[in-house]
């Protein structure tokens, strides 16, 4: 039986009209590396949900699962065509013609790759984007407002800032020149302005700087960053969008810096507090590898390490910023991903080299200070606007439904008052207090003495 037999016949057509087909390898390496961003999301959720106390450990783990399914259904119905479509507007937003997922069939291909399957890469980026965000706000946001907030979110600020970086005809892109490889504008920038809007809109958790609120679960947290490590390598090697040497170098600059902010950040404990945590161990690679992801692409493995080592240091100083200013980021998303995000894009302008970006050089390669001005005035517009619709989105729903749960849910936990369940059910909630599998949740005694911070 020949080959083209076995094909639909839309793809035996445009193979016979001589339409580009999918480079087989590349195919499958994207197809791998989408599947790792993916299961990225279940990672944050498991780092994130170690952070917490044990009272609120699966209302975290929700908001990441949640993401998952209302952002694929923003991005399948409007957003792909509005990120990557033909620029409708002077390089703000993408058009139409995608809507629904319009026009990708079998037979359209990206570069080397299906169309579709691009789609669905690109589409893994925006789902941790917005699970990213609730780490700013955790153990004190209602879970229905935050089903609200995500899909407006993602259409107002992740799907425009990523037609500006990435798309056809973006500002960012094609006017400014400023370069991103695989996210430090739309992914890390974006999500720590808009968890810093959220934690302004929410204000602080009852307690914060009073009460202590340590990681209930270390072991959990190190599991969600090794996951998140190695997802990490499909989020950066993959937005080659082939099976090359740029993916292979993009590969080890993203396990380069992770290693590098590792370090880094326990020299900073070690030197300030005596002791290297486990906690800042996670933190410092995750710092790492925020700040390779604009930059993989860009700097050769000296400048991976540099960037690295750069991000554990300052962002491990940065996660204390909020008991200075007052805000209330509850899991470090402001002084990790946007500080983090920051650092890695800017420092481009310093170390990108032409031998990786085909054109563009660094300060520290020749490049004079135009990179850098260019990573400048990118990382304040996306900034900008991240925060401002951000902050204006969390208002209005907070004045139409309320944002904040109510001082009994932050009390008791959102578990029990969310989602009527228990992360570590024992048989005894607090001073002998039974839970029945059968009781309502309404009827059940709520704990009645802290077990939400480990002695």
């Amino acid at each position: 039986m020949p080959l083209t037999a076995a094909l639909p016949e839309t793809l035996v057509l445009a193979r016979e009209a001589g339409a580009p087909a999918a480079d087989t390898g590349d195919t499958a390496w994207l197809l791998a590396a989408t599947a790792l961003v993916l299961l990225m999301t279940p990672g944050l959720a498991l780092f994130y949900g170690g952070m917490v106390r044990t009272k609120s450990v699966l209302n975290m783990l929700m908001m990441s699962f949640v993401s998952i399914a209302l952002v694929t259904v923003v991005w399948l119905t409007a957003g792909y065509s509005l990120a990557f479509g033909d620029d409708a507007a002077a390089g703000l937003i993408g058009g139409l013609d995608h809507l629904g997922m319009a026009g990708l069939g079998p037979d359209s291909v990206q570069g080397s790759v299906p169309t579709v399957l691009f789609a669905t890469f690109q589409l893994t980026f925006a789902i941790i984007t917005a699970a990213l965000i609730s780490g700013a706000i955790a153990d004190r946001a209602k879970f229905g407002a935050w089903v609200v907030f995500v899909p407006v979110w993602a259409l107002l600020v992740y799907v425009p800032v990523t037609h500006w970086v990435w798309g056809p005809g973006g500002w960012i892109l094609d006017s400014l020149g400023a370069l991103d490889f695989a996210g430090g504008l739309p992914v890390e920038i974006t999500s720590g302005a808009s968890g810093l809007a959220l934690c302004l809109v929410l204000g602080p958790r009852l307690g914060f700087k009073k009460d202590a609120m340590r990681p209930h679960n270390l072991p959990m947290v190190v599991l969600g960053a090794g996951l998140l490590w190695f997802g990490w390598f499909g989020f950066n090697a993959g937005s080659a969008l082939g099976a090359n040497g740029l993916a292979a170098a993009a590969f080890l600059n993203t396990l380069a810096a992770g290693c590098t902010g590792l370090l880094g950040w326990l020299f900073v404990e070690q030197k300030r507090d005596g002791h290297p945590t486990t906690l800042g161990a996670a933190s410092g690679a995750v710092a790492g590898l925020v700040a390779i992801t604009p930059s993989c692409g860009s700097v050769s493995l000296l400048g991976a390490l540099v960037v690295g080592l750069a991000a554990g240091v300052v962002c491990s100083y940065a996660v204390g910023w909020k008991f200075r200013l007052n805000y209330d980021d509850s899991l470090d998303v402001v002084g990790v991903h946007l500080v983090g995000g920051v650092i890695g894009t800017l420092l481009i302008g310093l170390f990108a080299e032409r031998a990786m970006t085909g054109h563009a050089a660094g300060l520290f390669y020749g490049g004079g200070l135009a990179q850098l001005g260019k990573q400048l005035v990118a990382v304040a517009a996306v900034a900008v606007h991240a925060f401002a619709v951000t902050y204006c989105l969390g208002r209005l729903i907070d004045k139409l439904w309320g944002f904040r749960a109510s001082e009994e849910e932050e009390r008791t936990g959102l578990d029990l008052t969310v989602h009527a369940e228990t992360a570590y059910d024992h048989g005894v909630l607090g001073h002998g207090a039974p839970v029945s599998s059968s009781a309502p949740a309404s009827t059940q005694k709520a704990p009645t003495r802290k077990v939400d911070t480990p002695a």
